[in-house]
């Protein structure tokens, strides 16, 4: 059979792109005759979020008789925010003195001194940009969020790896908390948590766990049976089993659990300065709503800073075998370091002294206006051309198309992308966005995240490409995809605010670095995997670099790169809401507005559950192509 035609009964030969072709022309056809017919425009007044602030308003009035707010909610607070105190108070006790000892104890004993210098660096660092009080008090945040994460996270992955019952059913519950916006989960929390630190370590915490979970769960689930057949055979109960076999045996992957709840964790502080969580965060919003950025910029070094720093120490203890010890130089320099922190408490101030301080507010200030003053043709030109060429076409469809036509348009797709079942679910996604009353806002959202989405894959298969084809460009470019992936969300706003302002294009565009390092490792790691001998085979036969790559590369390394589609629509739909700060509007406004207005709660609860519903579907669409066979071999069988 061809491979670009089909033969019909009657022996006609009808070319494979007749039918998309044809089924593209349709739609065409009856978006033209019912544009502007059933489109559900938006009624910030709908009942249903009226009906969710009443309910909002009931919930406030009747706190204080709720046996769950008496005897549970309340709790949960109060033991949390007892934590968070005495943390921040032992840190304070501690001093800069004392903490910069101690964690460059703790560095040294993680990876040597090659760790600890950047450590004691790292730490000295926040005194110098003068924001030593707001680093303690995140410091402290993100210790309390890491610990209950753990303590949560850990039982439960290992309780996931050791059952795969356990694990299809909390994959689910996973799956929506990884795609739910961060801001979505403020509003609730606020609700039953008032505001402040407590709330703030719990929103925190709840963000972090999944990555403990699922990494947990893995490095139990790949432990050699072997390995565990040997140790029933020597008797051992169960218990035993767990604590000599599973767990020493995934504690390097465990420890990269740890190491991605902290990253986690650090870029949730920020958001949750919304709710009043103390840190950093209150230097970056305060940064933000002034459009500041030599304001911002000190705070977001500061979390990099606290992100490297850490991510470097756990990075070092996952690399360790099971059974390697320190050597008695490691101990004696890291108890030496400890001791010299802590001699020095009594000696030096406790809080860093002002006169250490650098202040480049003003130098950053003047950097960035002369940015946009300098650069404003080409950055306007970038805007206008994105907005003009893709935006405003591709909403114009959305919003004016019927719900039904782009109801059946994403079923048919879904069904030929990913098959039944990811196509039903996408269906069952659109007719509850319709019924929640956001389905205008949900269409301009979607035009975001998929222009957002094309940038970022046409960035990241470019960029991972030839890092997969050049060990010395990809040896150049790891370290900056290194930096960037521990780096906040809310720090890609800093160069989109300084060259775009506020726009919606500056949303995309922070949606874009955000989203794009790790779609370049996923595609680097897809190609390198194809095998050698394949390469080497079709190198023979004659084929040159671009046949290779075109035909031979990218096809075998689909799934891959299916993958980091994947990735790029749920780190794209994370930064929507953050983008709503910035000039996004849509879902992302809408949640905004209704955390900071009292009168709008319904729409902002309402307008994060319609995110996550888009965020569903897209994810299970992606996920479908990427189980589903290639068309090819579909031909084939």
């Amino acid at each position: 059979m061809s491979a670009t035609a089909v033969s019909t009964p009657s022996g006609l030969r009808v070319p494979r792109w007749a039918a998309p072709v044809g089924v593209t022309v349709l739609f065409a056809a009856a978006y033209l005759v019912f544009r502007g017919t059933g489109t559900l425009p938006h009624d910030k007044e709908a009942p249903q979020f009226l009906a969710i602030t009443e309910l909002r308003e009931w919930i406030d009035d009747n706190r204080n008789e709720s046996p769950l707010f008496l005897y549970f909610l309340n709790y949960v607070r109060l033991f949390v925010g007892g934590l968070y105190d005495l943390f921040l108070t032992v840190l304070y006790a501690l001093g800069w003195p004392g903490i910069t000892g101690v964690m460059g104890a703790l560095a040294w004993l993680a990876g040597g001194w090659r760790i600890a210098l950047p450590a004691i660096a790292g730490v000295s660092a926040f005194g110098f940009l003068g924001l030593w009080e707001s680093s303690v008090a995140t410091l402290a945040l993100v210790s309390v969020a890491v610990l209950l994460s753990l303590a949560i996270g850990i039982p439960v992955g290992v309780w996931a790896g050791l059952s795969d019952r356990v694990r299809r059913a909390i994959t689910p519950v996973l799956d929506v908390m990884q795609i739910m916006p961060t801001f979505a989960y403020l509003a609730p929390l606020a609700l039953f948590f008032h505001i402040g630190a407590p709330a703030g370590a719990i929103a925190t915490m709840i963000y972090a766990i999944p990555p403990a979970i699922r990494i947990t769960a893995l490095a139990v689930s790949e432990v050699s049976p072997t390995a565990v057949e040997a140790s029933a055979s020597l008797g051992a109960t169960g218990r035993q089993t767990l604590f000599k076999v599973y767990l020493p045996l995934a504690r390097s992957t465990m420890a990269l659990a740890v190491n991605q709840t902290i990253m986690m964790a650090l870029s949730m502080v920020v958001i949750a300065n919304l709710i009043s969580a103390p840190g950093l965060g209150g230097d970056i919003m305060s940064g933000l709503s002034r459009a500041q950025v030599g304001i911002m910029l000190p705070a977001g070094v500061a979390i990099v800073i606290m992100a490297v720093m850490l991510d470097r120490m756990m990075t070092a203890v996952s690399r360790r075998g099971p059974h390697a010890g320190l050597g008695r130089v490691d101990l004696v320099a890291a108890g030496a370091l400890a001791a010299a922190g802590l001699a020095l408490i009594p000696v030096l101030p406790r809080v860093w002294p002002e006169d250490w301080t650098i202040n480049l507010v003003a130098e950053v200030n003047a950097a960035v206006l002369w940015a946009e003053t300098s650069w404003y043709p080409v950055t306007t030109f970038i805007k206008d051309l994105t907005t003009n060429a893709l935006l405003n076409p591709l909403e114009s469809v959305l919003t004016s198309a019927p719900w039904w036509l782009v109801a059946l348009a994403v079923l048919l797709g879904a069904w030929r992308v990913s098959g039944v079942r990811p196509a039903l679910i996408a269906l069952g996604c659109l007719l509850a966005i319709a019924l929640l009353g956001t389905w205008e806002h949900t269409m301009r959202t979607m035009t975001t995240v998929a222009v957002a989405v094309l940038v970022t894959l046409l960035i990241g298969l470019l960029l991972g490409v030839a890092a997969a084809r050049s060990p010395r460009y990809s040896a150049l470019q790891r370290p900056v995809l290194d930096a960037a992936q521990t780096m906040p969300a809310f720090v890609y706003l800093l160069p989109a605010l300084a060259l775009f302002e506020t726009t919606r294009f500056t949303a995309i565009f922070a949606s874009i670095i955000y989203a794009v390092p790790p779609v370049v490792r996923l595609v680097e790691d897809g190609i390198k995997a194809v095998p050698a001998e394949v390469v080497e085979a079709a190198a023979a036969a004659g084929s040159t670099r671009g046949q290779l790559l075109w035909k031979v590369q990218l096809p075998m390394a689909r799934q891959a790169i299916l993958l980091a589609a994947n990735q790029g629509i749920v780190m794209t739909l994370a930064m929507v809401v953050v983008g709503g700060l910035v000039g996004a509007g849509a879902l992302g406004y809408d949640v905004v507005l209704g955390f900071s207005q009292r009168t709008d709660f319904g729409l902002g609860f309402v307008a994060g559950i319609a995110t996550v519903l888009l965020g569903v579907m897209l994810d299970r669409i992606t996920q479908g192509a990427d189980r589903r066979p290639s068309p090819r071999k579909r031909k084939l069988t």
